[in-house]
């Protein structure tokens, strides 16, 4: 029987500044009766001095710091899934691997694929591990997104989040241990959401609900070709669903077990909570985070649930364009310790609340770390008060400037 390969360890940086969300609403003149349904409380927000790169080592430093010299040795792949990366030719994985003092041996790239990159680097990862002679492999994969500005005053903006999500990957997979073949994939050409440009977000929302929706059902069915003994509800102990924004979680749970199952409402509405709302309460203080997001909700399923003994679950990542896929893996009893060692509770507490026009006067700061910036010096001035209460030192990476286009960091 082939050696079990998982998440051995994992963290997310969920930011350090917030913003409340209905005052969000409120303050962009938005129709209330549409905010219960997002089932937000606060979204993160990525100040001017921060970038993708800098979620994703923040993420993943706490990770490789915990490693001993000859595990350390043995991450043979670092790779980065991002749908807002920074260049076209360059990886985001060459800073995470440099600013990490990974060895340079590993492999190194990065994976787009919307809000599904997270998994595709995950999936590929365990491969890779797989496959090593080497007794001791590891990967590390981060998703790491933030939030574009094309979203201002509209009704998705409030759902957008920023942070990172970072997974260790082995044979001792203390968090999740994937089963090995059990996942079933859907595919198709869809034009629900996408970023033609760096300052460009084209959004159908309603043809993403339906791509969502039809993806879940045909992921599970694919599946179930793999495993035909699998029944949605009998076989996993819980459900942990891609989160664009609970509201859509929701949904897409109720016409699964409609189209399966044929159940009655409040027959679904009780599985609902029992199996699926458990993995929700991260992404409602922290928002979209794209390749990240199921990943952020597997931590809140962790953190809530009760995993005194192994529980299977099943997951489905999305993304838009689209590609989809439900796999399955068990959660042991040491899951919840992992955690437990750096509470993203206390993360989120410790955030810095922002008012609506705070959030919009920091925003016209972040010309300086986008997309194709040839130089540029991070002015952190403007909100200097924020950066020493939430980064002097912590030891995390901030962008410093741009020369020639190479992005240059500094530690805090």
């Amino acid at each position: 029987m082939a050696e079990p390969v998982g998440v051995e360890d994992v963290h997310v940086y969920p930011g350090r500044a917030k913003v409340d969300v209905r005052a969000l609403f409120e303050a962009g003149g938005l129709n209330p009766t549409r905010f219960d349904n997002l089932g937000m409380r606060t979204r993160s927000v990525s100040l001017p001095c921060e970038d993708q790169v800098t979620h994703a080592v923040n993420a993943a430093k706490p990770v490789v710091d915990a490693l001993d010299p000859a595990d350390r040795a043995a991450v043979e792949l670092v790779v980065v899934a991002t749908e807002s990366g920074l260049d076209f030719g360059k990886p985001l994985s060459t800073y995470v691997h440099h600013h990490l003092g990974l060895p340079s041996t590993c492999r190194s790239f990065e994976v787009k694929h919307a809000c599904y990159g997270g998994t595709a680097a995950l999936q590929t990862a365990a491969a890779v591990v797989a496959a090593s002679p080497v007794p001791n492999a590891k990967a590390l994969v981060v998703a790491t997104d933030i939030a574009g500005q094309a979203a201002f005053g509209s009704y998705w903006e409030p759902s957008e989040g920023a942070g990172a999500v970072a997974m260790l990957v082995g044979r001792d997979p203390a968090v999740l241990r994937l089963d090995a073949g059990a996942s079933g994939t859907h595919t198709q050409e869809v034009m629900d959401t996408l970023r033609p440009r760096p300052d460009t977000d084209v959004v159908n929302s309603d043809l993403s609900l339906l791509a969502y929706l039809d993806c879940l059902e045909k992921a599970f069915a694919a599946y179930r070709v793999r495993v035909p003994s699998a029944d949605v509800v009998d076989t996993f102990a819980h459900l942990v669903l891609h989160v664009p924004f609970a509201g859509m979680v929701k949904g897409a749970h109720r016409t699964l077990l409609r189209r399966t199952k044929r159940w009655d409402e409040a027959s679904i509405a009780a599985d609902y909570e029992r199996r699926v709302a458990p993995s929700l309460g991260y992404s409602s203080e922290v928002g979209n985070l794209y390749s990240g997001s199921l990943y952020l909700a597997l931590c809140a399923l962790i953190d809530t649930a009760d995993f005194a003994t192994a529980r299977r679950i099943g997951l489905f990542s999305y993304g838009s364009g689209c590609g989809s896929e439900f796999f399955s893996g068990v959660v042991p009893e040491t899951a919840p310790g992992k955690l437990a060692a750096r509470p993203l509770a206390k993360a989120l507490a410790e955030r810095v609340e922002l008012s609506p026009a705070q959030f919009r006067a920091l925003d016209e700061h972040t010309a300086a770390r986008a997309f194709g910036v040839r130089d540029s010096r991070v002015d952190t001035a403007p909100y200097q008060s924020i950066v020493d209460s939430q980064f002097a030192g912590r030891g995390q990476l901030l962008l410093d400037r741009v020369e020639q286009f190479h992005r240059v960091y500094r530690w805090s």
